[in-house]
């Protein structure tokens, strides 16, 4: 932000807490939402209207957030097929990995209903999104770890623009006839992304 004084307003797809869950407060709007990786109390304080952050606006799963002249809409958190039916409501916290840290079919159903969305984010990847993962020692299988539920979203939301997290690493892809973007680790580069158009440019750090 110190560097891009000019740029008013910033987002960003998750994993905003540092590994003590402390949360920055920024010099320059940012709205963003949930990722895996977050202190769960916090975001349910600010869900609920509580001890807010100048400048730190959560975009709460299945709403959007008008973003200077965008609509932002969200899906933050990872998907487990076992906890997706769960209201998110009654998703467990305080366990040894806090359920909270998941997005559920409430929250999809609801974001489907959006309309003019001009970005989506999401902290998961849509499929495909090939990742590999060791075996044994010296060899690897390519996985598909991109998510249904996302595919379903961009299909029906047509948004100009997605963007991910999660996999830490930028990739580019077209999924469902939209521009699905993976956003990297921040230590290693980031995007300035033009309001009127959508183009981006990638910056490395």
């Amino acid at each position: 932000m110190e560097r891009h004084p000019d740029v008013p307003l910033w987002i960003c797809v998750g994993d905003l807490a540092s590994s003590t869950g402390r949360y920055p407060e920024p010099i320059a709007p940012l709205y963003w939402i949930k990722g895996n990786n977050e202190d769960f109390d916090r975001i349910a304080a600010w869900e609920a209207g509580r001890d807010p952050v100048p400048n730190l606006h959560l975009i709460p799963n299945g709403t959007s957030a008008t973003v200077g002249p965008l609509q932002v809409a969200g899906v933050g958190g990872t998907f487990a097929p076992t906890w997706f039916d769960t209201p998110a409501g009654e998703l467990p916290p305080k366990t040894m990995d806090d359920k909270r840290r998941h997005f559920v079919r409430e929250e999809v159903e609801a974001a489907k209903r959006l309309r003019g969305v001009d970005i989506l984010m999401t902290h998961e990847a849509p499929k495909p999104f090939i990742v590999t993962s060791p075996t044994r020692p010296g060899a690897a299988r390519r996985l598909d770890a991109g998510k249904p539920p996302i595919n379903e979203l961009l299909a029906t939301l047509e948004p100009r623009l997605h963007l991910c997290g999660h996999h830490h690493r930028f990739v580019e892809a077209e999924r469902e006839g939209v521009r699905s973007v993976c956003i990297d680790r921040i230590n290693r580069s980031y995007l300035l992304i033009d309001a009127d158009t959508l183009d981006y440019e990638k910056v490395d750090q």
